[in-house]
């Protein structure tokens, strides 16, 4: 009588997270999650570039630098290797709340800021990746009552960019504030509404990019699009190390660069664990350290080859929501996409040409929608519990008093200033400094302080931010 074999157990399918698509399908979930997120990681360089009175020719450099930088950070984050990585479909890219302390570095420094703000970007990687392991362990000293106050003060910084740029973007040009230039900011704005409001699915998503395409082709005929800018540009270019020039490093900036640093920790912290709970793998203290270490390597990476501070993309999380498509190399083929495109400067360039009042007008849903989400975040944090309310108030105060008034800390010491007149960086110190002695300084440990931290998908045209805390948080983002 023969041998009876044992049945074969049939093999256990992968996690969603793990799963390999057809790459036709692929490709498409691939091109939504880098038309999500191009209009967030277009913005800060624009924003840095205009502040810092770049060439085209350099603006183009500084915009693919950054799309480089996020496509190595999202394959990073994504793939990883060793103890990097959270190995979710996780998308990285340029930090909103890097841009208002680095504008008041360019204003403080002038044609010497670029250096030193890379240097500080440097500094900031290397602190994030070595803070990784520990990070998780400090995460309750940024609850919602001070990572909300944070990302609305991040939102609120940004929106006299936008109305700057709506002007014009230049106050010493003849036509600046003209009727020319804020209608056609109107006509980018009411574009993006529209398009918000009527379209559905993926093109919904790309809202902010359709305006901006309409927005430029309505100055086509009044002479507001120069394209001779693309005509010296090379097909193809490797990025270069500091082309900015060597890094210089000053203890106020990196301070100032440090406190980003740690907002873009938390809120990457906050989207790690609200994606985990969207795909069904919660996001424990390994892969929370993991996503850290790759934010700091492409953080560090981003200070050599002229990027900023790297966080995640909450855009993309409301994207995976959407589709259901849980597979983390559908994320990274976007993460691949991001890479080639900072490889190419026509793309850049092309991004170049959209002129300064197109880009207030798009800039107000942008720049609007991060202050936003610092209110949704401001409310799981309860103010009508404890003092909350009153370190949301005094924070945001401080906060706000350098951008109402650009002149307020004019009296501090230089080095002290430069922080200071961020707003965000000042914000940020208040809030967690009140919340200390509010929430934890002699509290009974039977008592702890309420940090409950919900996780919320962001508005569709949102941009990074950075900004649904489940943790402290983004952008911003």
């Amino acid at each position: 009588m023969g041998r009876r074999e044992a049945p074969v157990k049939p093999a256990t399918p992968p996690h969603p997270v793990d799963e390999l698509l057809p790459p036709g399908r692929m490709a498409t979930v691939a091109l939504q999650h880098v038309a999500s997120m191009y209009a967030g990681v277009a913005a800060p360089p624009l924003i840095i570039g205009a502040a810092a009175g770049l060439t085209p020719a350099q603006l183009t450099t500084l915009l693919a630098a950054s799309l480089f930088i996020a496509g190595i950070a999202t394959l990073l984050q994504t793939l990883g290797f060793w103890r990097v990585g959270s190995r979710l479909p996780f998308v990285n890219g340029v930090s909103f709340a890097t841009v208002s302390p680095i504008l008041a570095v360019i204003e403080a420094k002038k044609d010497a800021a670029l250096p030193l703000i890379f240097g500080s970007t440097l500094v900031a990687g290397l602190f994030c990746f070595l803070l990784a392991p520990v990070f998780c362990r400090l995460v309750r000293f940024f609850p919602p009552v001070v990572s909300g106050t944070v990302i609305t003060l991040i939102g609120v910084s940004l929106l006299p960019v936008a109305g700057n740029w709506a002007q014009g973007g230049n106050s010493a040009a003849r036509d600046y504030g003209s009727l020319g230039n804020l209608g056609l900011a109107a006509v980018t704005l009411a574009s993006v509404l529209l398009f918000h409001r009527f379209l559905r699915g993926f093109f919904q998503r790309i809202a902010i990019l359709l305006g901006l395409l309409v927005g430029t082709l309505v100055a086509i005929p009044f002479g507001k699009v120069d394209a001779h800018a693309l005509a010296g540009l090379p097909l193809v270019e490797l990025p270069h190390p500091f082309a900015f020039g060597a890094p210089r490093f000053e203890a106020a900036a990196i301070v100032s660069m440090l406190v980003v640093m740690v907002v873009s920790m938390t809120e990457s912290t906050a989207d790690m664990i609200a994606l985990g709970e969207i795909v069904e793998k919660p996001a424990d203290d390994r892969t929370i350290s993991g996503g850290l270490r790759a934010d700091g390597i492409a953080t560090a990476l981003g200070g050599v080859f002229n990027g900023f501070i790297c966080s995640a993309f909450a855009q993309n999380i409301g994207l995976v929501a959407l589709t259901r498509i849980r597979s983390r190399f559908v994320v990274a083929l976007a993460g691949i996409l991001l890479v080639v495109m900072g490889l190419l400067p026509v793309v850049g360039g092309l991004v170049s040409l959209v002129p300064q009042p197109v880009l207030g007008g798009a800039g107000v849903v942008l720049f609007g929608s991060v202050a936003v989400a610092g209110l949704r975040t401001l409310g799981a944090a309860d103010l009508n519990v404890g003092s909350n309310a009153i370190i949301v108030a005094v924070s945001l105060a401080f906060g706000i008093f350098p951008i109402a008034y650009p002149g307020f800390y004019h009296a501090f010491p230089e080095q002290i200033g430069t922080v200071l007149h961020s707003g965000i960086s000042a914000g940020c110190l208040l809030a967690v400094t009140l919340n200390l002695l509010f929430n934890h300084l002699g509290r009974p440990r039977t008592v702890p302080p309420a940090t409950a931290q919900p996780a919320t998908v962001p508005p569709a045209t949102g941009p990074q931010t950075r900004t649904e805390p489940a943790a402290p948080v983004a952008d911003p983002a």
